[in-house]
């Protein structure tokens, strides 16, 4: 009896000896470097695709990639949440955290452009047709909250700009981002909603029926920059390489994103 569990012993060990034997393969997912990367919303569709791109050829990486409204990631850094790269969807949240001395000097970059258009739901595509037509015909109408969604500025910005915006303020729903915008219109919640050009990729039902007047607004534009308190700078400087790459570029425009940086 006393040799069983000497036997049970030697059995055990030598199962974790070969258990062991195998652990290498599955253990580089622990060792790869990881870069937090905080992104605007509007960005989804585009970084899943770079995403995968760049694990692919560069297996020792991975992207862990926080999506939210600009106001609300740049509040999360500031509060001190881990971030390598913040691409923000607006200037004012990238400007107020340089101004807090929060970035990586000299990594500051405006990315890509993009623009602004109406959309309305399937049930108002044959009314609303234009701007003009929305202080008549549109019974509501969707806007990312402007103090923290850099299209819901932009959205505002332009219906004051086209002597609108009193019309319609009192109609207006605030959504928390643009995707929120889209399933409000989609859903016929309500009539119409400006959104990025960019984020109609995902539209389903609505649909597109104007750009937003040249000089309506301010320019369009995505900056890009990599946090001073960075846990992985070098890795982070090598996607950002990538991000402002003529191959990361096809890819922008495929989602019908404007690349600036690559021009240069």
């Amino acid at each position: 009896m006393k040799n069983i569990p000497i036997a049970l012993i030697a059995l055990l060990t030598a199962a974790a000896l070969l258990l062991g034997s195998f652990l290498p393969v599955n253990a580089n997912a622990a060792d790869k470097t990881v870069i937090r990367v905080s992104a605007a919303v509007s960005l989804k569709n585009v970084l899943s695709a770079l995403k995968q791109s760049y694990e692919k050829s560069t297996p020792n990486v991975e992207l862990v990639i926080n999506y939210g409204s600009s106001g609300l990631l740049q509040k999360q850094i500031v509060e001190g949440a881990p971030v390598d790269i913040f691409l923000s969807a607006g200037k004012k949240q990238m400007d107020e955290l340089e101004e807090k001395g929060l970035l990586l000097s000299g990594t500051r970059t405006n990315l890509l452009g993009n623009e602004l258009v109406l959309i309305v739901s399937k049930e108002k595509k044959s009314q609303i047709i234009s701007f003009a037509d929305l202080a008549i015909k549109a019974q509501s109408l969707s806007i990312g909250q402007p103090e923290t969604v850099p299209a819901g500025k932009y959205a505002k910005e332009t219906l004051t700009n086209l002597k609108l915006w009193d019309q319609l303020k009192q109609r207006t729903m605030f959504a928390k981002d643009v995707r929120q915008v889209l399933a409000y219109v989609e859903s016929g919640n309500v009539d119409a909603g400006l959104v990025y050009q960019t984020d109609t990729v995902a539209l389903k039902s609505g649909s597109v029926v104007s750009a937003a007047p040249a000089g309506s607004h301010t320019a369009i534009v995505f900056p890009v920059a990599i946090l001073k308190e960075a846990k992985n700078r070098a890795a982070a400087e090598k996607f950002m390489i990538y991000l402002k790459s003529a191959t990361a570029a096809k890819v922008f425009e495929k989602y019908k994103f404007i690349p600036l940086a690559s021009r240069h």
